[in-house]
């Protein structure tokens, strides 16, 4: 697929084991660097990018912060803090690129979902969002959580909802309707994540993301999840294919344009 001048890859790790661990992560992937990365983006003709905190450094952010010096001002990062963060932290965040604080409710080295709440509320004065890495029984569950959110929320993986219930799973209900609210965006990324399908259509997932796609094509971005650290070393998806992917969800090239370029100009504030 050819894409746009300034296309974006809304979600990719770095891994450096040069960088201290969270004594909680079970996530340890091998090393996936500033430079392997740079060769993924001339791969696929991505040019702007938004480097994610992993589980596997908790709280740490160092490396992610080392990541966005290196790329410049085409990179973007979402962080993982807890409530101990200080205003003037933030603050220096924002200065070198961060737009969003990341809490995984799926993998242990994050911080409690919990603090989400108090967090979201900090954060919104900035324009940052709240990245939520859930399941879609965690989107039913916690709606209550979630509605009193007062930021904007971003939802990775396309919400992870279980397959095969797919579109008639009360998850994807849920999506509409916090979509529908008018503050949630929805990330089109590791569909690989509850497909029973697998590659390399994972068409059950794709049939959530063309859903998606119909109902909120303004509240889409996709995200390679380079280096798919949840993925086996020797059976990692091939990254062109996951992109092609897109143009089956979106066939319309000015859809596609909203979710690779015009949307995460928006969300990240290239």
């Amino acid at each position: 697929m050819v894409l746009p001048p300034d296309a974006t890859d809304c979600h990719h790790h770095v891994y450096d084991t040069r960088y201290p661990l969270s004594p909680t992560a079970t996530l340890r992937p091998p090393d996936a660097t500033v430079d392997d990365y740079r060769l993924l983006q001339k791969r696929l003709g991505t040019r702007r990018h938004v480097i994610i905190q992993p589980s596997t450094y908790g709280t740490d952010n160092a490396d992610i912060l080392d990541a966005l010096a290196a790329f410049g001002p085409q990179a973007r990062g979402v962080v993982i803090c807890d409530t101990s963060v200080t205003d003037d932290q933030l603050q220096a965040l924002h200065k070198v690129g961060v737009r969003g604080l990341r809490f995984v409710s799926t993998l242990p080295g994050g911080v409690p979902i919990e603090m989400v709440e108090p967090l979201s509320a900090r954060v919104e004065q900035l324009g940052w969002h709240v990245e939520l890495v859930v399941t879609g029984d965690d989107l039913v569950a916690r709606r209550d959580l979630f509605s009193r959110i007062r930021s904007t929320i971003v939802i990775d993986h396309i919400g992870q909802i279980p397959q095969p219930a797919g579109v008639s799973h009360p998850g994807y209900a849920q999506i509409l309707k916090m979509l529908d609210g008018g503050r949630t965006w929805v990330k089109l990324s590791g569909p690989y994540t509850t497909s029973k399908i697998g590659a390399p259509s994972y068409a059950d997932v794709g049939t959530v993301a063309r859903g998606l796609v119909v109902h909120a094509p303004d509240r889409l971005v996709w995200g390679s999840d380079w280096p798919h650290p949840t993925r086996p070393v020797d059976n990692k998806p091939d990254d062109a294919v996951l992109l092609d992917l897109l143009a089956d969800w979106a066939p319309d090239a000015a859809v596609r344009q909203k979710i690779l370029v015009t949307n995460p100009t928006v969300l990240y504030q290239f």
